[in-house]
């Protein structure tokens, strides 16, 4: 793997973050997928092969972020392409949400990718790497579920973070843009898919009236990672079906 351009991908085990790794691989780089789950990152490391790593690591611990970026850089090298998407929800009711709660959302889904996302800009621009960082925003960014409010101000902060980064590094030809899925059929929206009133409601609100798939999230971040996205930086690219289009329902 040595002599691919390395790519992290953090909460890979599954889901977006999985699917993110097979099409970055296909791309032709060398994957390194962290996941708070040590034997689910295991599985898919050993699923992806071709010399692909799988490290155990919380994104919400800083300490063990740093270790995750020391053990990459002294065994494979600087982190070329990183792919921010750790992230949980922790839902609750709005007027009794718990801050515990609402403090371990931001320190995995804001403070983790600001902090993978700062010490990955340090090891480009050090050596010379014009790199790309994709962070995994989403439509909450923009629209807001009261049960999920810690969810939607993180991700509303990665979108700001993006930008932040995006102007900051783009005199070392680092460029920094997000994805902001909407809704994709993954664990996450287990709930959803079980519930057919909530499944009815949610696809009122989406023009092409179908579910996501996770392959369709990794395939844009692939192409942010590319160099057929050379002129892109500070953006977020939202993947919703058109759901932020829309402006009411017939």
């Amino acid at each position: 793997m040595s002599e691919l351009p390395i790519a992290l991908v953090t909460g890979a085990a599954q889901g977006i973050g999985y699917a993110c790794a097979e099409s970055l691989k296909r791309d032709g780089h060398g994957l390194v997928l962290a996941d708070i789950s040590e034997d689910g990152v295991i599985e898919a490391a050993g699923k992806l092969g071709g010399g692909t790593v799988g490290i155990a690591c919380d994104m919400g611990d800083p300490s063990a972020v740093g270790a995750l970026f020391d053990e990459i850089e002294s065994n494979h090298g600087p982190v070329r392409t990183l792919v921010n998407n750790a992230g949980i929800a922790l839902p609750g009711d709005f007027l009794d949400y718990d801050l515990d709660a609402f403090k371990r959302v931001l320190d995995v889904n804001l403070v983790g990718v600001f902090l993978a996302l700062q010490r990955a800009a340090k090891s480009m621009v050090k050596n010379g790497i014009e790199g790309s960082i994709v962070n995994m925003s989403s439509v909450n960014a923009k629209l807001a579920i009261p049960t999920i409010p810690a969810y939607c101000a993180s991700k509303g902060g990665v979108m700001q973070v993006t930008k932040a980064a995006a102007i900051e590094l783009a005199p070392h030809n680092i460029r920094v843009n997000a994805v902001g899925p909407g809704s994709i059929d993954t664990k996450m929206m287990a709930g959803v898919n079980a519930d057919p009133e909530s499944m009815n409601r949610m696809l009122s609100r989406t023009p092409l009236g179908r579910v996501g798939l996770p392959r369709e999230i990794g395939e844009v971040v692939a192409f942010l990672a590319s160099e057929k996205a050379s002129y892109i930086t500070g953006e977020t690219i939202y993947i919703d079906g058109g759901r932020l289009a829309l402006n009411y329902t017939c």
